[in-house]
């Protein structure tokens, strides 16, 4: 029973943040960004950043969570920004980070059998081979 108690525990000690206490971060002296509803104050971690400084200026003060992971970080990445963890967005704010689209692209669900895609084609061909060779046959 002793995991349960540290569960509560370590639930209990996790600094929570607004958004817009995020959002006010984003100056020189105090860079914050979120990754995944966690907070990392990454202002000390600008000049070593392998992608340069800029990079996490641009996602200062909101959420780079998609950014984070369309670069496809490492696991020593990863690990290197739990260092960096000063706490998790309050849940209360969680639904105000505007997730962008999966893709640009609608993906129509595919309700259609094979013979939609097979027998009407061939069926067609059937027909106009047909109606070919009965017009252009001598009588």
């Amino acid at each position: 029973m002793s995991g349960i108690g540290e569960q509560e525990a370590a639930t209990q000690t996790v600094k929570y943040f607004w958004l817009s206490e995020v959002e006010e971060r984003n100056t020189f002296k105090s860079t914050w960004i979120i990754i995944n509803n966690n907070i990392y104050d990454v202002t000390k971690f600008l000049e070593e950043h392998p992608g340069g400084e800029e990079v996490l200026r641009e996602q200062a003060g909101g959420d780079a969570t998609e950014n984070f992971e369309d670069v496809g970080h490492s696991t020593d990445a990863r690990e290197m920004a739990a260092s960096y963890k000063i706490g998790e967005l309050h849940p209360e704010d969680r639904h105000k980070i505007v997730k962008p689209p999966e893709s640009d692209v609608i993906l129509v669900p595919d309700n259609t059998s094979w013979w939609v895609n097979w027998v009407v084609p061939a069926l067609a061909a059937a027909i106009v081979t047909f109606m070919y060779r009965w017009y252009t046959s001598e009588d």
